[in-house]
């Protein structure tokens, strides 16, 4: 596992042991990343269930100026931290070792893009798309990426919320929803 591009090109990620951790695969990491390659710079990223960090990662070392990490487990948040050190990018990450849907209660500020990959066939994804909608932490035009095998699905939103469009990578699938463009208060 290794960052794609930019300040921390080519550096390899460390990885949990065992099956708790999926990453993503680098396949669909880079098309995740070309379908957001001009929403990335200056903006300001939400990696929830952030497992070894590497999507936050990426978009920091593409230009994100900030990026929160939400990991429950320990060892893994612990891991998070060591790969941002590792990339030099430390200095622009916040981690929280805490559950996501207690960190999404607490009302923790907008953000521009926001990654979702628990783990696959757990009711997280839903609850977690649910969630971010209800309580409308995306900024208006921010992007919300969610990564699942094929055939779960995913729920409507409703406006401001909309689901964008959908990529396929074997059997894994790339949701993207969108937020429209006005400003909240």
């Amino acid at each position: 596992m290794r960052v794609i591009t930019g300040s921390a090109r080519g550096r390899r990620l460390k990885e949990l042991q065992g099956m708790e951790t999926r990453p993503t695969t680098d396949r669909v990491k880079e098309g995740l990343f070309n379908i957001i390659q001009f929403d990335i710079e200056g903006r300001r990223v939400l990696d929830l269930f952030a497992g070894t960090g590497q999507l936050g990662i990426e978009a920091l070392s593409r230009g994100a100026d900030r990026a929160t990490f939400v990991e429950q487990r320990r060892e893994a948040a612990s891991l998070v931290r060591d790969n941002l050190r590792l990339t030099g990018l430390a200095d622009r990450a916040d981690v929280v070792q805490g559950d996501a849907f207690s960190y999404l209660a607490g009302r923790p500020g907008r953000y521009d893009l926001i990654f979702l990959d628990p783990p696959y066939g757990s009711g997280l994804l839903e609850q977690a798309v649910e969630t971010i909608a209800r309580f409308d932490i995306l900024r208006g035009h921010g992007i919300m990426v969610c990564e699942s095998y094929v055939d779960e699905t995913l729920p409507e939103t409703a406006p401001p919320y909309t689901l964008h469009r959908t990529y396929r990578y074997g059997r894994i699938k790339l949701t993207v929803y969108r937020r429209e463009g006005e400003e909240q208060p």
